[in-house]
């Protein structure tokens, strides 16, 4: 644990394992940086508290290149000053509904956290800052994906539309642990997979997202998961992990084409999706399926012929995709996507849950 008192950190430094602890037990974690900063990438759970804007930040960083730190700091002082009540009361009532420690943190460490930190102590309020800010904890999380062991991963795949996203949540709703990849990049993970999806999160964001989910696990644990290509959208899966997911026997899950369509059509809702987002989808295909295949499904979709629509797609492009990368360790399981449960697949998980 690194603690440290100077003149200008009148307070507690906590490193990140510390804050690590804070961080299960509840405690607000501030993030001051900018909007702009705070949407690339934070910490997990945290608030965004911006005691900057983007050009401040901007301004105060040409001066501590141009004049040195003490004039960054003290134009930094200036504009900070003026809000300060309306961020410190922004904290003080995040404190009154979580009654936790705070911790407070900027990019590495330095004014914006030292300040708020500062003030928050002042004003009588439980305030920690984390040394390194977050570049400290974007290099904890990149030496996790390079170094920890995290629980066993018993995957799902199957041909689209069998339902391992759906399957995979139920199974996660009655408690079993789960890690669910498409979520986390909110990414469908082919294609059409943005189609219905907002923004997906930063590469370093999906990384931090990742690391929060796997930091709960033991490498005796298991979690069950969906398989994924390594990119998923645009983001990717790190490498150690995206390795993990190819080690285990594959939990391959079958079911009937005409309950596949149903599914589609029920996870992209098709019915009330603009058009449009299907047809950027379907001039992607060109280079794969041609332009005449392709004309013909914006035919099929000019007329919402849904279903022939999926099926076409589903036996002339994703079908023959799976068929190359189909496992040969694997255990074939019929499913029901639709089903309240699913006895088959829960004892086949159970099976291998137990050879070690």
């Amino acid at each position: 644990m690194k603690r440290g008192t100077s003149l200008l950190n009148p307070h507690v430094l906590i490193d990140i394992q510390e804050a690590l602890t804070h961080l299960d037990k509840g405690s607000i974690f501030i993030d001051v940086r900018t909007p702009g900063e705070f949407a690339q990438a934070t910490i997990p759970g945290a608030f965004n508290v911006p005691i900057l804007t983007e050009e401040q930040r901007v301004e105060v960083g040409t001066i501590h290149k141009q004049q040195g730190p003490t004039q960054a700091r003290i134009r930094g002082m200036e504009l900070i000053s003026p809000r300060l009540p309306e961020v410190i009361n922004q904290v003080r009532e995040l404190h009154q509904q979580h009654r936790c420690p705070i911790v407070v943190f900027c990019w590495r460490g330095g004014l914006r956290s030292t300040a708020m930190t500062a003030f928050l102590l002042l004003c009588g309020l439980p305030a920690y800052q984390l040394s390194g800010g977050h570049k400290g904890f974007r290099r904890h999380v990149i030496d996790y994906f390079e170094h920890a062991k995290w629980a066993r991963m018993l995957v799902f795949r199957g041909l689209t539309g069998v339902g391992k996203t759906r399957i995979l949540q139920q199974l996660g709703k009655k408690g079993w642990p789960i890690l669910d990849l498409e979520a986390l990049a909110n990414h469908r993970g082919s294609a059409f997979g943005a189609i219905g999806c907002t923004h997906q999160p930063s590469q370093k964001q999906f990384e931090a997202l990742l690391w929060n989910e796997l930091r709960r696990t033991e490498p005796q644990d298991i979690v069950l998961t969906e398989g994924e290509s390594r990119h998923i959208g645009r983001v990717m899966l790190p490498k150690r992990l995206y390795a993990a997911l190819q080690e285990e026997t594959t939990l391959w899950l079958e079911t009937d084409i005409s309950t596949r369509i149903k599914v589609i059509e029920e996870d992209y809702d098709v019915e009330h999706l603009p058009q449009q987002a299907f047809a950027d989808a379907i001039n992607a295909l060109i280079p794969r399926l041609g332009r005449a295949q392709v004309c013909h499904l914006h035919l099929l979709l000019e007329h919402k012929t849904w279903g022939e629509l999926i099926e076409t797609l589903m036996l002339q492009y994703y079908d023959p995709l799976y068929a190359h990368t189909k496992p040969e360790t694997r255990i074939d399981i019929q499913v029901d996507p639709f089903a309240a449960s699913h006895p088959p697949l829960i004892q086949a998980i159970k099976t291998l849950a137990a050879q070690n």
